[in-house]
């Protein structure tokens, strides 16, 4: 059985974990990743088109001065993207979160195995945990980077408002402005809530490795009269 020691540090691991995994969830599910706002003017009228949308779902909001104004539209994200390099990105962003998730689950039943057992000389002792948890940051830090540099290179924003509106709005379109929402900074704890995870497990490592060494220290080191003793 486990000391208590190891039990308590190996639980906190799991809720780093478990809370990376409750993030990740929140990354997935809200729609407030991005909000970017077109310019458009034609011979009638001019304004804007704000979208504002996450990983699934968005709407679409028509500004006009003077003219005569859409209503909002609301629309899913992929289904709206044609067959296009934009689209293609957004699947891998979505799919490198998803796969994020899986792992910072695995990394949380690592953790809570550890904390009830001791499999140190396997893959299921703290080994597992740093690889699953190491995987976990990486697949959000990767998602977050893909998905700025579809929004800001690959023009994410234009191609659903091409899909939205007629080109004739859209053809005298002017600068976009983009501001990252809530949904996309929530990366953020998912990256410090996967580091603790490892800082936990590594510290508690030190400390053993450190406890055993002070257990085995050289017979030399040991008091003459305990030695002839």
């Amino acid at each position: 059985m486990p000391t208590t020691t190891k039990t308590l540090t190996f639980l906190s691991g799991f809720f780093t974990s478990f809370g990376a995994s409750v993030v990740l969830c929140a990354v997935l599910g809200t729609h407030q990743w991005v909000s970017s706002t077109i310019a458009i003017s034609d011979s009638s009228s001019n304004g804007s088109i704000v979208l504002t949308y996450g990983l699934f779902r968005g709407q679409s909001t028509q500004e006009l001065q003077g003219g005569l104004a859409e209503g909002d539209k609301d629309f899913e994200v992929l289904g709206t993207l044609a067959r296009s390099s934009p689209k293609t990105l957004h699947s891998v962003v979505i799919s490198s979160l998803t796969l994020s998730l899986a792992t910072a689950l695995l990394s949380a039943g690592f953790t809570f195995y550890n904390s009830i057992s001791n499999p140190y000389q396997t893959f299921l002792g703290p080994l597992g945990v740093y690889t699953w948890s190491g995987l976990s940051a990486s697949l959000a830090f990767l998602a977050s980077v893909l998905f700025v540099a579809n929004v800001q290179s690959n023009r994410l924003s234009e191609e659903l408002a091409g899909a939205l509106y007629s080109p004739h709005l859209l053809a005298a379109r002017g600068a976009e402005a983009h501001r990252y929402g809530y949904s996309f900074w929530l990366a953020l704890p998912v990256l410090l809530l996967n580091g603790a995870t490892v800082a936990i497990v590594v510290l508690y490592q030190r400390a053993r490795h450190r406890r055993k060494q002070e257990m085995r220290k050289p017979m030399e080191d040991a008091p003459r009269d305990g030695i002839l003793f």
